[in-house]
């Protein structure tokens, strides 16, 4: 059976039954994404699917619910963690440009592999996976190659802070 005919096959013998038991666990929109998720997962694991299917979809399903909780659980914290930061004065505006110009100078004074790396992940927003493959490396090699570019960018900043305070700096009467 070619793999197109034997995913219609689980889809269409075991969708009711991974919605029923996510159903059981969760609110009824959750559920239908939790079992779209999980027919999501064994399509591009097909090959994987084991026979009989079904308890492979309850996991695959459960995992995802786990996931979605997890993520809900960060979401609440980090809501929490926020709404009990003190609110911050505005900065004055005239203060945000001078930053923004130390930023893109830092910036510029990257290499093109360095910017294009932050630009990806803090531009793109795409994740570290997502921007290896945009970079035509590994995952791990485009981690690296973001870390270092963060540590030039970083060491950049700091040596530009540097001058601006020595620029700054009242003359000294002797």
């Amino acid at each position: 059976m070619e793999p197109r005919q034997r995913f219609e096959a689980i889809f269409a013998a075991h969708y009711r039954d991974v919605h029923r038991y996510a159903l059981r666990r969760t609110d009824p929109s959750a559920a239908e994404e939790i079992a779209n998720e999980a027919f999501l997962i064994c399509w591009r694991r097909l090959e994987h699917v084991p026979d009989p299917p079904l308890p492979w979809l309850y996991a695959t399903a459960g995992n995802v619910l786990a996931n979605q909780r997890r993520a809900a659980a960060r979401h609440v914290r980090r809501a929490s963690a926020a709404a009990a930061e003190p609110a911050a004065a505005a900065p004055d505006p005239a203060e945000r440009f001078a930053e923004r110009d130390v930023v893109l100078q830092a910036f510029s004074a990257l290499g093109e592999r360095d910017r294009e790396a932050l630009r990806l992940v803090a531009w793109e927003g795409l994740t570290l996976a997502g921007a290896a493959r945009a970079a035509g490396i590994s995952r791990p090699a485009f981690a690296m190659r973001l870390h270092r570019a963060r540590r030039r960018l970083a060491a950049h900043l700091r040596e530009l802070d540097s001058a601006i305070e020595l620029d700054h700096m009242e003359p000294v009467d002797a």
